[in-house]
């Protein structure tokens, strides 16, 4: 491994599509690598973030059936809102950046080094990431994300880390995630090599030369498979099994079929072939920067707190859980006491189930409001103008009588309209306040707008705020103000 004062290397080299907030880890040699900010909208340290991996179907479905997850981030932030994030390598690891920490002498930069590094096998990706670790601690310690005091460190992505990041996290729509492939509105040719002339033809491509996916990845389907950190597990309906295997490879490579490229793709491989490791020439690595979960006391001691919090309804009078606690201590028969704290177990996480689908209902309510005002805003302003245009026209002495029915037919017709969007606000906005405290929902507003500001829906979020306004005015008073609501929202 070389020094670190080599002449630093041009950006096409480490970042051949450079973005303004890389975030960017020096190299031996003079070099980079590039990593992006994968942001999860949550900010306590035990909240995580449901999501559905795999895709729906039979086909494939011990590989890949659809199933519920959760992932978490690793470093918090406050801008724009609290939440966590983990950083993932922009691009596959290529073999200039591989040769720079490897080799004894530093690589000369060349466009042939941009290519992908394959053929590792999964230890030994592992041990260039505990490398490189071991080399930004002695050489660049302060350029590593730090969590309440801890160092962040690199490591092949898990499986929820790569395939949310694959699909696109929370840049995408909710739809849109669960799509065979991420958006890819110039086609797939554009986005991924693949088998075929129209595409890799055969050969391992140049990383970052095809456009990112949405949180601006680049070559996350195809090109070469990618490693990941934990074992390969069969898929049962709704969780995985039991038995743990060889590891993981995800995205496909450029020998995949067309047909075949998607983002739930999952192979397994051994780690040992014969009498030595596994090393495929189609498989690579991409690394993610995370940090260690429980990275001091105070941060143990707000993890026990929201532990001892989970699966508990703060806004019921009753807990239940409670009770089978005071019963469960009074009571000396040890198979007695075994089963009531079985009972406790599973009702409390029967109850964090229950909390966890609740809050997914109310920022799809939130998102609902929210879309609704800006329906409220485009057809009330319409109608304002076709009620203007039909008194100027109309309502005067030797008004055309034709013209003025047909328009008087298009002003009802626009009528009845608005007036169906703003029953359906107004049956929306009062049956969320029906439905849920306002603590709860108020709780799941700085998620939502994390959501639309991650799917680039900024727009969304004045008329986010509109919505919560009129929904909390009826909290307070209970008043159903269509006319005051379809105002509040004409006048954003």
């Amino acid at each position: 491994m070389s020094s670190v004062t080599q002449a630093a290397w041009e950006e096409k080299y480490y970042n051949p599509k450079p973005l303004q907030d890389d975030v960017l880890l020096p190299m031996p040699c003079g070099g980079q690598m590039a990593f992006r900010k994968v942001s999860i909208p949550l900010a306590k340290p035990l909240d995580d973030y449901p999501l559905t991996l795999g895709q729906d179907g039979d086909s494939w479905g011990y590989l890949e059936q659809a199933r519920a997850e959760h992932i978490a981030g690793s470093f918090t932030t406050d801008k724009p809102k609290p939440s966590r994030y983990y950083l993932l390598a922009k691009y596959e690891l290529t073999e200039l950046q591989y040769q720079s920490l490897i080799s004894s002498e530093c690589p000369k930069p060349a466009n042939k080094l941009r290519l992908p590094q394959t053929g590792l096998s999964w230890f030994e990706a592992m041990a260039f990431s505990d490398r490189y670790n071991l080399w930004l601690r002695k050489n660049a310690k302060n350029k590593l994300p730090v969590e309440d005091g801890a160092l962040g460190f690199v490591r092949l992505p898990t499986e929820a880390e790569w395939e949310f990041a694959a699909r696109g996290g929370l840049a995408v729509s909710e739809a849109e995630f669960r799509d065979l492939l991420f958006p890819m509105p110039e086609g797939l040719n554009a986005y991924a090599w693949f088998a075929g002339a129209q595409s890799a033809n055969g050969k391992l491509q140049l990383s970052g030369l095809l456009k990112a996916n949405p949180l601006g990845l680049h070559d996350m389907l195809g090109n070469v498979d990618e490693m990941l950190f934990e074992p390969f597990r069969l898929i049962k309906p709704g969780r995985q099994h039991g038995q743990a295997g060889g590891y993981i490879l995800r995205g496909g490579n450029y020998l995949t079929p067309q047909s075949g490229l998607r983002s739930a793709l999952r192979q397994e491989q051994p780690y040992y072939m014969d009498d030595a490791e596994q090393r495929i020439k189609t498989s690579g690595v991409r690394l993610a920067l995370v940090s260690p979960v429980l990275t001091s006391r105070e941060r143990i001691k707000q993890v026990e707190q929201d532990w001892q919090a989970l699966g508990t309804d703060k806004v019921a009078a009753y807990d239940p859980l409670k009770d089978i606690s005071r019963i469960a201590d009074k009571v000396e028969d040890k198979a007695l006491k075994l089963q009531l704290e079985t009972l406790r177990r599973d009702l409390r996480a029967s109850a964090q189930a229950r909390d966890e689908q609740r809050d997914q209902a109310i920022r799809s309510q939130l998102q609902l409001g929210a879309f609704l005002c800006t329906k409220l805003k485009d057809d009330g302003l319409f109608l304002d103008t076709l009620q203007s245009n039909y008194q100027r026209s109309c309502e005067g002495q030797g008004a055309d009588e034709t013209r003025c029915a047909a328009r008087k037919k298009q002003l009802d017709g626009h009528a009845e309209v608005l007036e169906f969007v703003l029953n359906y606000y107004a049956d929306s906005l009062v049956g969320s306040a029906l439905n849920y405290p306002k603590e709860q929902m108020a709780a799941q507003l700085s998620v939502t707008e994390q959501q639309m500001q991650g799917r680039s829906k900024n727009n969304l979020q004045k008329y986010l705020q509109v919505h919560w306004k009129n929904l909390k005015s009826y909290l307070e008073n209970g008043r159903v103000a269509r006319s005051g609501w379809l105002n509040s929202c004409k006048s954003i």
